[in-house]
């Protein structure tokens, strides 16, 4: 399966789903950490690929998403945006019903 095709079966079938560098468990860079936090506080369920340990991901997703930094943050097949995205929709109350509702329709 071409890369491009890869990344978009995995757009397609994660309501929400996190490109970060590390896991959940142990984000490997500040930014991802944020984001993971920002998510686990919407207290839903969440998709997320390492793009640290599948490059050809790391190199291709922001071509594909036309986004050029990590992390990105999808849901139901949108790329909602980064860290700040992310982290000011959190602080609003914009990030929970968002993310619940995709986690809901899944």
């Amino acid at each position: 399966m071409d890369i491009m095709d890869q990344i978009k079966e995995q757009v397609e079938q994660n309501q929400v789903l996190l490109y970060m560098k590390g896991s959940p468990n142990q984000p490997q860079c500040g930014f991802s950490a944020r984001v993971v936090q920002a998510l686990m506080a919407c207290g839903q369920r969440f998709a997320y690929v390492d793009i640290l340990s599948n490059p050809e991901i790391r190199a291709n997703l922001p071509t594909y998403a036309n986004w050029p930094t990590f992390p990105q943050l999808w849901v139901k097949g949108e790329l909602i945006g980064g860290c700040d995205i992310v982290t000011e929709m959190h602080e609003k109350g914009e990030l929970e019903p968002l993310v619940r509702e995709a986690s809901e329709a899944a």
